[in-house]
């Protein structure tokens, strides 16, 4: 019996530390934005400048006692600019519930889900001809900008500026960009944070005309391989509600949730954006 509950302590302990590590390549990935300005200290808050709120935040809040005047100053170094608070399982508990009372707009809750990147699953079969190649220069850089900007609803006289933050971001080295190639053409995307032994997946988007035809479990694969093949142990991605089935077929699993918040003022839904 005490050796059991030493090993379900174990576990835990190993869950814990698994959602540490996942939690933090979030915040690294979605800092990584802040070309404008970024800051941690109560909350941790980026600002791209983009007219998008995929790309404008606030990611961790330390302690509820410093909850109203964090988003009292969120709302100050974010005003012009859409925005998202992310609550999620490094803010206390009870973060989701005093947004609320303090006037915060709830958008939902989306799945945190993670896969230990041991066995992966067969090949996802996309159309004869799909490729999945990475993101080495400029041009392709503009093509899959373009891809997932459609997705999101981005408008396309931000691609240039959308374009210019991904390459001005900090964080680049750690940063694998996957683009699925078809016929010359880029029809799909995602971005892969490599950070605290963690594969953190975005942005996973396909063109409409190739949606439901493989592209994104084969992208989603491609980003798995080329986690285990940087050495992490980990990957971890945000789920929509369409992109979660496929997500478990291939073996992910749920352990935990963001809450989507804005503010009255810049009240966005989600619309894909880094959420799959």
């Amino acid at each position: 019996m005490k050796q059991e509950v030493s090993r379900q302590g174990s576990d835990s302990r190993a869950e814990e530390a698994d959602l540490e590590r996942v939690t933090a390549n979030f915040r690294r990935y979605l800092m990584g934005w802040g070309r404008e300005s970024r800051g941690e200290g109560c909350y941790d808050h980026y600002r791209s400048g983009l007219a998008q709120p995929q790309f404008n935040g606030v990611v961790r809040l330390r302690s509820l006692d410093d909850a109203e005047a964090a988003l009292a100053d969120a709302r100050r170094r974010l005003a012009g600019v859409p925005w998202w608070w992310w609550a999620g399982p490094d803010s206390p508990e009870e973060t989701p519930a005093v947004l609320t009372a303090l006037g915060a707009v709830p958008l939902g809750p989306v799945p945190l889900m993670t896969l230990p990147l041991r066995d992966l699953s067969a090949p996802e079969e996309g159309p004869a001809g799909l490729r999945i190649e990475e993101v080495r220069d400029h041009d392709r850089l503009t093509h899959l900008v373009r891809t997932y900007s459609a997705s999101m609803g981005v408008p396309s006289a931000l691609e240039r500026d959308v374009v210019e933050a991904e390459e001005g971001r900090p964080d680049n080295a750690d940063v694998v960009r996957l683009a699925a190639v078809h016929n010359g053409e880029v029809v799909g995307t995602t971005v892969v944070m490599m950070a605290h032994e963690v594969a953190g997946i975005f942005l996973v988007h396909v063109a409409a005309d190739y949606r439901r035809r493989g592209v994104g479990g084969a992208l989603t694969l491609a980003a798995l391989r080329a986690g285990r093949e940087r050495g992490m142990r980990l990957a971890a991605l945000c789920a929509s509600t369409k992109g979660e089935p496929l997500y478990r077929r291939l073996g992910f699993s749920a352990v935990s949730s963001y809450h989507l918040f804005t503010s009255p003022a810049a009240s966005h839904a989600p619309r894909g954006g880094l959420i799959h």
